[in-house]
């Protein structure tokens, strides 16, 4: 899953090397970035958000509970309503476009150019939504059933349509008059349909492909089963809990639209180095343990749940707390040498930079939601994650308030980090008040053991970052590619050196 992931993110931040080298951070960049979120917003609010946490679990207990065949009638009943839902929704999104846009960033209107092409592209994207939401449905059967690969490799099709299109199509819609920005959209729906095409062999291998009902009679069945009412009960606070995420994004995209043009590209080049960490560990580790809390829960394995969150939690520890310690003092160089070519200036590098070192500070909170939500959602109980989540969304825009007006639009990247690890603490001070996750023997030496060797990985790090001419090596590449390999191993065989040397024996730790 992790391999994957890596895969996906590789490719995905080729996409945006591309994306910054090609057309840098301006109000048309920004248009793109906007009119990409409003889908994604969709996407993750009802796809891969409070559908696939009602499904995953509602999936995993009924297989436990009755078995292949009865599941089989869920996933087609289930599949009937979310295909004809999406449809439906596309069509609305499309007419409603202008609204959208002005909704998210109103502050585009400063570039009448750019609110034009945010409209634009919004339009092209909408659609996008309905082919992820059945690649959402796709990969929460084959999750549950174990079959982690193809869910973990579709995302690099995306990635993969993207940087063709910037790369071939780009330069023949500028010959013909059209922005060359315009390729991007073309790619991105490319890559929604491919991402579907792929897991429908995987689903038809397993004799899961769903059967999608057409007509009234069919419709209605789909919607009054007892799975799919089940699902619609549970999306409900799940909706809520999601939607919190994604009204704390649509809020800082607004206030960044409404900053010094480039803002919204500054923390969207930022977000994707983030998203490294995030996707490799967090979602990796999420997606893989959600049906096996699920199971465990469903068949009442009360010690086999807490030992799944124990190893999640110090997988999120030794692996996320090292790479917070590199965003915070090596974000610079991370910054110099993936983005700046092209049309992405030497300003462009120190307000990504400002970004990325707010997002910093939050990593290890926002890895470690990633396996505390699951053991709240593996219960069915997803009331108390949206709880939590309402009070940090105030929280963290007290602290836009507090910060934005002295940081800009890296004081939004700041409240989102601190809001992030004042949720993960919540979610995990939850878990142990009930009793549903009790810490393995061993955490203070483990604990000791993570944080020396950060330390020492750290300092590596950030003589490196103050010692060597990042930016001015503009022009070397390939010389400033080649510090950043060996800076970057020398400091992963220290850190794993030294855990080594304390008794961490990784191979054993990982086979738990």
């Amino acid at each position: 899953m992790s391999i994957f992931t890596l895969a996906s993110r590789v490719t995905g931040l080729v996409r945006e090397l591309l994306i910054a080298s090609m057309f840098g951070a301006s109000a048309l960049t920004d248009a793109f970035n906007v009119a990409f979120r409003i889908p994604n917003l969709f996407r993750r609010l009802f796809a891969e958000g409070a559908f696939s946490q009602a499904f995953v679990p509602v999936l995993a207990a009924s297989r436990a509970q009755h078995g292949d065949e009865a599941t089989k009638e869920v996933i087609d009943s289930v599949a009937t309503a979310l295909a004809w839902s999406v449809l439906a929704l596309s069509v609305l999104g499309v007419l409603a476009s202008p609204w959208l846009v002005w909704l998210m960033a109103s502050g585009l209107q400063q570039d009448v150019r750019g609110y034009g092409a945010a409209v634009n592209m919004t339009r092209w994207m909408f659609p996008y939504i309905a082919f992820m939401s059945m690649v959402a449905l796709s990969a929460g059967i084959l999750n549950t059933w174990k079959r982690f690969a193809v869910p973990a490799a579709t995302p690099v099709l995306l990635n993969v349509s993207v940087i063709a299109a910037a790369w071939l199509l780009s330069p023949w819609l500028a010959k013909q008059g059209v922005e060359a920005i315009y390729a991007l959209p073309m790619g991105v729906m490319l890559g929604g349909a491919l991402q579907l095409a792929v897991q429908i062999p995987a689903l038809a291998r397993l004799g899961l492909l769903p059967r999608l009902g057409v007509g009234p009679r069919a419709v209605k069945k789909a919607w009054t089963n007892p799975a799919t009412l089940n699902i619609l009960r549970l999306m409900g606070p799940a909706l809520l809990g999601v939607g919190v995420a994604q009204i704390s994004l649509l809020i800082n995209t607004q206030i960044a639209s409404h900053l010094a043009p480039g803002s919204v590209s500054w923390l969207t080049y930022a977000d994707r180095l983030m998203e490294f960490p995030t996707a490799i560990l967090g979602v990796a580790l999420g997606v893989v343990l959600m049906p096996q809390l699920a199971a465990a829960k469903a068949t009442g394995d009360s010690e086999r749940y807490a030992a799944m969150l124990d190893w999640g939690l110090r997988l999120v520890l030794l692996l996320a707390l090292p790479c917070a310690a590199a965003l915070l003092v090596f974000s610079q160089p991370l910054v110099s040498v993936l983005y700046h070519y092209g049309a992405f200036t030497d300003r462009d590098v120190q307000q990504t930079t400002l970004a990325l070192t707010g997002y910093g500070v939050g990593l290890l909170g926002l890895v470690a939601i990633k396996v505390l939500a699951p053991g709240y959602y593996a219960s069915q109980d997803i009331r108390t994650p949206v709880r939590i989540a309402v009070v940090v969304l105030v929280l963290t825009q007290i602290f836009n308030v507090l910060l934005v007006p002295y940081l800009a639009h890296a004081g939004l990247a700041l409240s989102i980090g601190l809001g992030a690890l004042v949720n993960a603490l919540w979610l995990l001070v939850g878990l142990l008040r009930r009793g549903s996750y009790k810490p393995q023997p061993g955490w203070w030496r483990f604990g000791l053991q993570v944080l020396l060797a950060t330390s020492l990985l750290t300092a590596l790090l950030w003589f490196a970052a103050n010692h060597l001419p990042w930016v001015a090596m503009r022009q070397e590449a390939w010389l400033r590619i080649g510090w950043m390999a060996t800076v970057l191993a020398t400091s992963a065989l220290l850190y794993f050196g030294v855990l080594w040397a304390m008794g961490l024996r990784l191979k054993t730790f990982l086979k738990r």
